[in-house]
Parts: C-alpha cells; structure tokens; sequence
C-alpha cells in the first residue's frame, strides 16, 4: 500500500474510533444529564472554548509538536471529556468540556496540515495535481470519518435499551412534549427516566476504551511528517504569532462578503444545536424515552453522509445557488411541520423522517458552505476558515446557551429567522459576485492545494 495512503486511513480509523465516542455523547447530554441543563451548558461551554482555541492553539502546537503529536495530544482531551461524563456534575463536566474545546480546533487543524502535505507530497512524486490527490485524501477520510454518527449512536441505543427503568408513556405526559413542551416545569419521570448507573458506566467505558485505542493507534502506526516535507508549506515554515493569526482573523471581516457569510455559517451551528439539543429532548426522549435517541440519530448520520457524498459530487451540474435553496425549503418545512406537530409514541416513523431530512440540509449547508468559503476567500484561505469556525461556533454556543432557557417553540421561530436572514444575505453575496466577475476566477478554483484548516472538505 502507498505509505501515503497508509497514514490517511490510519488518521480516518483513528477519528472514527474519536467520534464514535464523542459524537454518542454529544447526542446524549440534553438527556443523560438534563438536571439544571447541565448537558447542554456544558456544550455551550466546550465550543465556547473551541472559539478561544481556533483563534491561537493550532499554529503554535503543530510548529511545536508536529502534526502526529498535536493529533495525538489533542485526543486525549476528548479522552477527558468521557471521563467527565463518569460523575457528571458542574465541577466535573464543565471542566473537561474547556479542555476537549481547546483541543478540539488543534486537532481538526492537524489532520487537514497532515493530509494537505500529504497528497501534495505524493502529487509531487507522482507527477499529478496536488488538488486533486488532496481532494482524494479528503474523500477517503470523510467516506470513514461521517461512519462514526452511526457506530457511536448505535452502541448508546444497544446499551440503553436493555435499562430495567421504562415506564409506560401516558397521554398526558405526552402533552408536555413537542414545541410547547413543559418537561422544564413539569415532573415527567416518564419520558426522562434515566437508565441505571451501572448501563451509563458500561457506555462511558465503552467509549473511554474507544477513544483510547484512537490514541493507541495514532501513536503506533502514524508516520511523522518529514520535516523537509513540511518545510515546503508555507503554513509550516511561517507559523503565525498568535496575534497574527488574531488579527488577520477580524481583519477579514474587512470584507463584506463575509461579513454577509456569517448569518449563514452562524445558522450552521443553529441548526446543528438544535438538533442535539432539543430534538432529541423534547421530542424523542420525551416521547418514546432516551434508548431511542441513539437510533433517530443514526438516521440522521446515515442520510447526512450519503448526501454529503451526492451533493459534493452533483454541484458540478446544478450549482451551489439550487442546492442551498433545497436546503433552505427542506429545513423551513421542518421547522413550520415541528411547530404544529405533536409526538405520539404510534407515530414511530415521523421520528425518523425529521432527522433524515435534517441530515439532507445539513450536508448542504456544510459541503456547499465550506466550498463558498473556499472559492470566494482563496487567497485568504486561513483567515476566511477561522471565520468559519468562529462564527459557527458561535451558533452552537448560543444555540446550547439558551436551550434551557427558551421553550422550543421559540427556538424554531429563532431558527426560522436566522435561516431567513441567511438567505437573504447570502443572495447579496452571489449577486456582488454574478456583478463583480462574472465567468471569472471567483467562480472557479485556481489553487492546487486545499484549504488545510477546512473541517469537511468536499
């Protein structure tokens, strides 16, 4: 096998095995520990740190440390995070959500350095396009890595489900779930009975072990990246300060295409926060109790990934200006249809066929968003992607913030506007671009190497 190759699936298992445990238990905090919404603050918490990290921790690691080192370091944070979760209390869990958020945006920066010199690397010796390898080396690691949504809500719903704690569902207890849910004022033992401490302990092992064997198998079998291979990014040999790289961040927003971009990487967050949050809460575990959570998520990972590969492979012929309106009527019907919807255990599949199409908009907003970012800003790949990450950081903090705060009818309607808003503002960007250069270098990529701090790369 080419050794280049070797790394990339190395990197792909060794994150599949991460999320597996990480992205079960983000989808689980709004109900394993919904006690003074802890669950959710901690998330608001964890990407609030992962603001402060992306703005000054990556560059300043990977020179340091070294790609391999800086992924491996990095895991273990999310490590921590698991360990947290084994006596889930404000001293506990708010802790370990900082240190998983300060390692969060230092290794998603790590892989996308390492794979970037890693197909640029094998183009050179190959005598191909480096674009097109690192676009391979991406594909590759995406087809894995989307895999972890399945496998790590799949193993919560088989160990929950066998809790001895399930109650029969009332219709009045049913009453407080939905839009104009009352869980927050209301004793529903029912819908949040919670499994028994002994099923938690076997999940939290299962994942810690998981998230170990990630490390295990960075550190034995990834390669460290040469440094003469290093030396020939320029994001290597010239690692930014941390003011710098704070400065060039805000800087950007001298543009006013991004500053029109960021309602709609904010909604990103939005709708992601949601989703996890208060979805799965007042809809799924309310109705039809926490060992479900698992599989709604898992529909909602399944469809995400597929679209993600469809959708990044079809924008060639349809444009990203069709797909981000598909988006915007699949996630609005959602959202109006959530509103006047209430849950009923009898009505299995609709818990299904929200998720599903949530991970259909979802893999638009991601693939055709982080693509924007990368025509529109391809001088200014650095900056233009720590304004991604900010921003839509920003959405999963506020969104997380006030999920215990807001009843869920108010959030759709917030969600709804953000959503408007974004549309609006991002059609004011194609039309300075459809006036400004028309058929020209804006509408197309020049660059032969990808964007290295670029989360989902299609």
């Amino acid at each position: 096998m080419e050794r280049n190759l070797k790394n990339v699936l190395v990197i792909a298992f060794g994150f599949l095995l991460l999320f597996t445990a990480y992205g079960g238990l983000q989808s689980l905090q709004s109900s394993l520990n919904s006690e003074e919404g802890l669950g959710v603050a901690s998330l608001s918490v964890l990407y609030a740190a992962l603001i402060v990290s992306s703005m000054f921790l990556p560059p300043i690691l990977i020179k340091k440390l070294g790609c391999k080192w800086t992924i491996a370091g990095s895991m273990c944070c999310y490590i921590a995070f698991s360990l947290g979760n084994f006596y889930a209390s404000w001293y506990t869990l708010i802790p370990t959500s900082v240190i998983l958020g300060l390692g969060g945006a230092p290794l998603w920066s790590a892989k996308c350095t390492y794979l970037t010199i890693a197909g640029n690397s094998y183009a050179e010796k190959a005598g191909k396009i480096g674009k097109d390898i690192i676009n391979q080396y991406f594909g590759v690691f995406f087809l894995i890595f989307q895999s972890s949504g399945i496998w790590g809500n799949l193993i919560s719903s088989l160990i929950l489900s066998q809790s001895s704690n399930k109650v029969e569902i009332s219709e009045e207890d049913l009453e407080c779930c939905g839009a104009y849910d009352c869980v927050s004022n209301t004793t529903n033992t029912t819908a949040l009975a919670e499994p028994s401490k002994s099923l938690v302990y076997t999940l939290l092992g299962v994942y810690t072990a998981s998230g170990v064997l990630a490390v295990l198998l960075i550190i034995i079998f990834l390669d460290q990246i040469k440094s003469d291979q290093a030396e020939t990014e320029k994001e290597i040999q010239k690692t930014p300060s941390f003011w710098s790289t704070f400065l060039a961040t805000f800087q950007h927003l001298k543009d006013k295409r991004q500053c029109l971009l960021i309602p709609l990487t904010m909604y990103s967050g939005f709708e992601q926060g949601f989703l996890a949050g208060d979805y799965t809460k007042t809809y799924v575990t309310c109705a039809l109790g926490i060992h479900y959570v698992g599989y709604v998520m898992i529909c909602f990972s399944a469809v995400n990934s597929l679209c993600s590969l469809l959708f990044g492979k079809i924008s060639q012929f349809t444009g990203r200006k069709f797909l981000f309106a598909l988006a915007t009527v699949t996630n609005t019907s959602c959202i109006i249809a959530l509103l006047l919807w209430k849950p009923h255990f009898n009505q299995l599949v609709v818990f299904f066929i929200f998720p599903a199409l949530w991970g259909l908009s979802d893999a638009i907003w991601q693939t055709q968003t982080n693509g924007l970012y990368g025509v529109l800003f391809e001088k200014h790949t650095e900056a233009a992607f720590a304004n991604y990450r900010l921003w839509e950081s920003c959405g999963f903090v506020i969104a997380f913030g006030y999920s215990t705060t807001l009843r869920v009818y108010i959030k759709l309607y917030i969600l709804l506007a953000v959503l408007t808003l974004s549309m609006v503002t991002y059609g004011v960007v194609e039309y300075l671009e459809a006036k400004r250069s028309p058929g020209t270098p804006a509408a197309s990529e020049k660059e032969n190497k990808g964007p290295r701090t670029q989360e989902t790369f299609m």
